[in-house]
């Protein structure tokens, strides 16, 4: 069985800054709320997260947390259904697969991980995206 990656990201197009995490793990409701509560302790003001309706985001045991962000100054916005292109972080991940993807990273899944993180601590310097 080949391991896949997944990675879970916040990202604010007007400063350029980007939290994600990885993991080989499937991604269900339980890894989503981990990384917004790890997102949820580090934000220093209000913050907006506009999220898709994917079943992670619209089951109960989601929802029921998003007081709690609320409490800590994290809003969640909706997307209106099949709509992922008025989410910015899906044209990150668009440009990560398909524009600046090293050839080398399909090599082994331990290359992926190296790429995909090299480009997380490099978006805003070595990597970026112009929204309009």
């Amino acid at each position: 069985m080949s391991k896949k990656l997944n990675v879970l990201g916040f990202l604010n197009i007007n400063s350029s800054k980007l939290f994600a995490s990885t993991t080989y793990d499937k991604v269900d409701t339980d890894v989503v709320i981990k990384v917004f509560n790890l997102f949820a302790e580090q934000i220093t003001k209000d913050t907006i997260v506009v999220v898709d309706n994917a079943p992670t985001h619209t089951s109960k045991k989601f929802k029921e947390h998003i007081k709690i962000w609320e409490e800590k100054g994290l809003k969640i916005f909706f997307l209106p259904p099949y709509s992922p292109q008025l989410n910015p972080i899906e044209q990150l991940w668009k440009f990560m697969k398909y524009y600046w993807i090293e050839l080398d990273a399909y090599k082994s899944v331990e290359k992926m991980k190296n790429y995909v993180e090299k480009v997380i601590i490099g978006y805003g310097t070595d990597y970026e995206i112009i929204f309009d």
